[in-house]
């Protein structure tokens, strides 16, 4: 038994892929805030350019 746990304790095969998942999770949530932060830019600033296109006064 001792063995076992001795052996089971210094495996590490499985770290890197669960390495790599963590890292693909943090660029996922990196990339998921920076469209939900420009899409709301961008979504603004083309409704100024419809607005515009309307004769309206830009709201600022």
């Amino acid at each position: 038994m001792t063995k076992f746990v001795s052996k089971f304790m210094s495996d590490e095969s499985g770290a890197t892929a669960i390495e790599y998942g963590l890292i693909a999770a943090l660029i996922a949530v990196v990339i998921i805030s920076a469209v939900t932060a420009l899409g709301t830019t961008i979504r603004d600033k083309f409704q100024a350019v419809t607005d515009g296109m309307a004769g309206e006064a830009p709201a600022e």
